[in-house]
């Protein structure tokens, strides 16, 4: 087993046994990259959410942020700013996967998608390699 992949697995299990205060008012909007390569989680991966102004084309960056040793992005909206409407989460896998000395197929991952009740709780995970990507609404 590779020095790198028994890092990430390292980080994934004690990330886990980390104890961490509740935020008070969780992101109504939740992301999860898992690398399925290696099946590790997406750590250290920059991501963007934007919101696409009504009426126009043009897209409103809301939040830049990294993902956490679990893949995960906490805090990506808060429920004040969710309102219904065409979002994008724009996913940097080409630096991802250069900061690992490989080489990807695609240099970032767009996700568009409609938020239509911003009341219920939105999950969209996205599973990486080099030459694929996958999506869904999760739960």
């Amino acid at each position: 087993m590779s020095a790198f992949r028994l890092q990430q697995l390292k980080s994934h299990i004690l990330s886990d046994r980390k104890i961490t205060a509740m935020s008070p008012s969780p992101s109504p909007l939740t992301t999860h990259v898992l690398n399925t390569a290696l099946g590790v989680p997406g750590s250290n991966m920059t991501l963007r959410l934007y919101q696409q102004q009504p009426l126009t084309t043009v897209w409103h960056r809301i939040t830049t942020g990294t993902t956490n040793g679990d893949g995960r992005c906490p805090g990506l909206i808060t429920q004040e700013q969710f309102k219904p409407g065409v979002y994008k989460l724009h996913f940097e896998t080409g630096q991802y996967w250069a900061s690992m000395g490989q080489t990807s197929f695609y240099p970032y991952v767009e996700i568009l998608f409609t938020i239509s009740d911003p009341g219920q709780r939105y999950h969209v995970p996205l599973l990486v390699s080099r030459f694929s990507y996958s999506t869904y609404r999760g739960s």
